[in-house]
């Protein structure tokens, strides 16, 4: 099989593209500038979509356009809200666009992460849905579509949305610009057709989809969904045995791309200096080195599995006893979305069952789970790949976890 570089990258980008402008559109901006202790850090979030396409903005150039979330982000950018990343070796530009408090509370803490993110993750949580929060997801969505046709400039370019948060940016983008390439990648699962029904906005929702040329999916499974969802909801000509759908003379191609990370990238930084401080600094936490150490990276999700991943390290403790004493778990847990009740009350949760697991299982100065609850960076990211012996992911329902692949490309 092949093995990708980003020269290689580079060059297929180019050539496809032909001198065409790329402009990638995400919720999520590829790096946050922060002040902390009266200096600014930028930093990249804990995010697999940002983790899976910085490389290739990082490869070709051309324009970012993201939410600009960072109490610092104001401070970095020029007159039209742009600024060159990555900062250490800077190749693309990231144009912040940037969200009234209330829209930016109902359109992604509201429909976007109460509504169509437990809708398309079969993990048993109920979504909700509100009609002042699709209005905002709709206006947020118009936001981002001002931005994109100022960075397109009325030339031709590539336009690639990314995720859930944008579903009704391509019919917005298209009927603004129909000479616009236009494609999204829908980064989390799609729902079976029964279960999408409940979305009481589907065909607004849909209808904006189709606005893509092309629309891709983590598996062919996804798109059999999509395809047979669209097939009993809306009006249009669907060909689910070759994944296209027609709809007002425009034709949609729906593929499946598996996502995956620059793993020339990751095995660089496993070899890197820096990687050093950062591990001296993990042993410094920890206290002591233990004879077998487990690691789990999470965002703090219920779709991630964390408090089965504990039940299962208490199991093992009480059917194997021998590993008492022997073997530490550190999870890191990176808190999201804090602002909606279930992911604090799940933080909450996580906290009393680490600290009911470490009282029922302490020895002395040794106790079976090391609970980190912030974000970290991608240095002590790949020191922890490193030190760990085996790293759990758990997640109940994902469109792609990119953890194992990060835990494999560092070693």
């Amino acid at each position: 099989m092949e093995r990708w570089t980003r020269d290689k990258l580079h060059q297929l980008v180019t050539d496809r593209l032909h001198g065409v402008k790329l402009i990638a559109v995400s919720n999520r901006e590829p790096y946050v500038h922060t002040r902390q202790a009266g200096r600014i850090r930028c930093m990249p979030p804990a995010s697999g979509l940002t983790t899976a396409i910085d490389p290739i903005l990082r490869a070709s150039g051309g324009v970012w356009v993201a939410h600009g979330s960072g109490n610092a982000d104001r401070e970095v950018v020029d007159a039209a809200d742009r600024v060159r990343v990555p900062p250490e070796a800077p190749s693309y530009t990231l144009r912040r666009v940037w969200l009234p408090e209330r829209i930016e509370n109902e359109y992604y803490y509201g429909l976007a992460n109460e509504g169509l993110w437990p809708l398309c993750h079969i993990a048993f949580h109920r979504p909700r849905f509100s009609l002042k929060h699709w209005t905002s997801y709709r206006e947020a969505n118009e936001i981002f579509a001002k931005a994109v046709l100022e960075e397109a400039n009325g030339d031709p370019a590539f336009v690639f949305i990314q995720d859930y948060h944008l579903a009704l940016l391509p019919r917005m983008l298209k009927q603004s610009n129909p000479n616009l390439a236009i494609a999204q990648f829908w980064h989390i699962p799609w729902p079976n057709r029964e279960t999408f029904h409940v979305f009481p906005w589907k065909e607004e929702l849909l209808d904006g989809m189709l606005g893509n040329d092309l629309l891709g999916f983590q598996v062919q499974g996804h798109c059999s969904n999509f395809l047979e969802t669209i097939d009993r909801t809306i009006e249009a000509l669907v060909d689910i045995e070759h994944g296209y759908v027609s709809k007002a003379g425009h034709l949609t191609a729906v593929r499946s791309f598996p996502i995956s990370i620059d793993f020339e990238e990751h095995a660089r930084m496993a070899s890197s200096p820096r990687v050093a401080p950062a591990t001296a600094q993990w042993w410094l936490e920890l206290g002591h080195a233990p004879e077998m150490l487990g690691i789990g990276i999470d965002r703090i999700d219920y779709t991630k599995g964390i408090p089965d991943r504990l039940h299962a390290l208490d199991r093992l403790l009480e059917e194997h006893p021998d590993y008492v004493g022997r073997l530490v778990f550190l999870q890191v847990g990176v808190p999201s979305r804090t602002a909606i009740e279930d992911y604090e009350s799940l933080n909450l949760a996580l906290i009393q069952q680490v600290e009911a697991l470490n009282r029922k299982w302490g020895r002395g100065t040794w106790k079976p789970v090391v609970f980190v609850r912030r974000h970290i960076d991608q240095e002590s990211l790949v020191a922890l790949h490193l030190m760990a012996d085996f790293c759990l992911v758990s997640s109940l329902h994902d469109g792609m976890n990119l953890i194992a692949k990060e835990f494999v490309a560092s070693r």
